[in-house]
């Protein structure tokens, strides 16, 4: 199973190829786990990125905030890719990004580096082979 096949099921399984595929884009798009992370504490946003990489509870975040640090041309490129609109994105970014960083810093780190398949492989390979 690739590691997207196993992001699927972190987002909801089948019927989410177009929120998967949204996904990858943004981690690929903004250096992987650590540029992402980095991207949100420099918008002003540590204290709830730090809570989806940390082992405790996951702060919620609007989507007015995900269109804030990511900007509305990256939102807009992604809507147009699944064919929504820009506010249905950054609404579903906001649902599943916490639980997306969450899953991919398992031990409450930031894996450096920008190659998300290397980082997410050895990071959900453990993830997904517990019961």
């Amino acid at each position: 199973m690739s590691l997207f096949d196993q992001l699927g099921g972190l987002l909801g399984g089948e019927g989410n190829g177009g929120l998967l595929q949204s996904a990858q884009t943004l981690l690929n798009d903004n250096g992987g786990v650590s540029g992402l992370v980095e991207k949100f504490q420099q918008g002003g946003l540590g204290e709830i990125v730090s809570s989806w990489v940390g082992t405790g509870d996951n702060l919620a975040i609007s989507a007015e905030q995900i269109q804030s640090v990511l900007g509305n041309e990256q939102i807009a490129g992604l809507a147009a890719k699944l064919g929504l609109d820009s506010n249905q994105v950054a609404q579903q970014v906001a649902e599943h990004l916490p639980t997306l960083i969450d899953r991919l810093t398992p031990n409450g780190e930031v894996p450096q580096g920008g190659d998300l398949l290397s980082q997410g492989a050895s990071l959900l390979g453990g993830l997904f082979g517990k019961s």
